[in-house]
């Protein structure tokens, strides 16, 4: 396929139906892995909700807060295109700071890492990163994890539209450097806004890729 075959098959997969399926808050309600997965991780407060109702074209399917942390579970959610059949999306625990009580702020979070190291179904984890910012140490950490997991990710950048031109494009490079030697990174960077649409289009054609060409 060309990247504007994976491009419309990516539109059409999320604007079809997607659907909720269960919130699970310990590994033993994960659902069957009978289908590929894709995953939305990223530092609390990254822009993870606003980026993925973007995604779908909808305002509340993940929920947003101005309070950091409120997703406490992994959010599983179903969607499907004849190209790539069914796909789970799953909104993972935003990582870092969190305004919850330190024990369940551990627990969750060591549910997080725990699905991340061993979901043999994941094709690819999203791990956004907020473009003012750049990658933090707590993203060096989950970055880490999922080296040693052989898990393979990509890093999204978010909220492009808030730094200048310079400083963004300074960001992308830094971002670039950061990853280059990182075994399981997948070199290029994508670079979103969830308010201006930017690099939505880019996404969805990246996980129609990933999921059709690892099948």
């Amino acid at each position: 396929m060309t990247d504007e075959e994976y491009a419309e098959t990516g539109r059409l997969l999320f604007a079809r139906e997607v659907s909720f399926v269960l919130g699970v808050a310990e590994l033993k309600q994960l659902p069957e892995a009978d289908r590929p997965e894709i995953c939305f991780a990223g530092r609390s407060n990254a822009g993870k909700s606003s980026l993925i109702n973007a995604l779908t074209r909808r305002t509340d399917l993940a929920r947003t807060s101005n309070t950091p942390g409120r997703t406490q579970q992994l959010n599983y959610f179903t969607m499907a295109h004849p190209a790539t059949g069914p796909v789970y999306m799953v909104d993972l625990p935003g990582y870092g700071f969190a305004k919850a009580p330190v024990r369940e702020v551990e627990r969750w979070q060591g549910v997080l890492k725990s699905y991340l190291k061993g979901r043999a179904t994941l094709r690819r984890a999203y791990v956004l990163v907020d473009s003012r910012h750049g990658i933090k140490a707590v993203d060096e950490d989950i970055l880490k994890m999922l080296d040693v997991a052989a898990v393979s990710y990509q890093i999204v950048l978010t909220k492009a539209d808030k730094p200048k031109a310079a400083t963004l494009s300074k960001v992308i490079e830094a971002t670039k450097e950061a990853i280059a030697k990182r075994p399981a990174a997948f070199p290029n960077v994508i670079v979103t806004s969830s308010e201006e649409g930017t690099g939505v289009e880019e996404l969805r054609g990246a996980v129609a890729r990933v999921i059709i060409e690892g099948r």
